[in-house]
């Protein structure tokens, strides 16, 4: 059996979810033709691709979502403990290493992503707690309720 390694990097934060939604976005503005909120797509799926950028939309309205961002040399393990109800995958060119965390408003929504290169970069993006953000921002402004799992590694040529 291979004992695989584990990620070279490890961050955890809140993000605030405002109108279902927030994205990742490359620092490096000028890697991104359309700046997030623009083109923000509110019906859209789990995960929207657009360069430079990705777009998330969550289950809840208006909450504080649970981020756990894991930088891997290699691609993980599929299998990872945990009652996903999203799954997505996408690719995104990063020329700073860094994703900074928008919000829908164009604020700030959470830490930034440190990629700790630039490159092209393979994400994974996991999420539970869907269902009962969905029922609970109805009531309130949840935290921690949803948690995404998003993990980063090299596109190798």
């Amino acid at each position: 059996m291979v004992d695989m390694a584990g990620p070279v990097m490890k961050q955890r934060g809140p993000v605030e979810v405002e109108f279902f939604g927030f994205c990742l976005q490359e620092r490096d503005t000028a890697a991104v033709p359309v700046q997030f909120p623009e083109g923000w797509d509110t019906e859209g799926g789990f995960l929207t691709i657009c360069e430079g950028r990705l777009d998330v939309r969550s289950a809840g309205h208006t909450h504080t979502a649970d981020l756990v961002v894991e930088v891997w040399d290699e691609p993980p393990p599929v299998d990872v403990a945990g009652a996903w109800e999203a799954d997505a995958q996408a690719v995104i060119v990063s020329p700073s290493g860094t994703l900074d965390v928008w919000g829908v408003t164009g604020g700030d929504a959470g830490e930034p992503v440190l990629l700790g290169r630039p490159g092209v970069w393979r994400l994974r993006l996991r999420c539970a707690g869907r269902a009962a953000v969905a029922e609970q921002a109805q009531h309130g402004v949840p935290e921690g309720v949803e948690r995404y799992l998003a993990q980063f590694w090299p596109v190798r040529e």
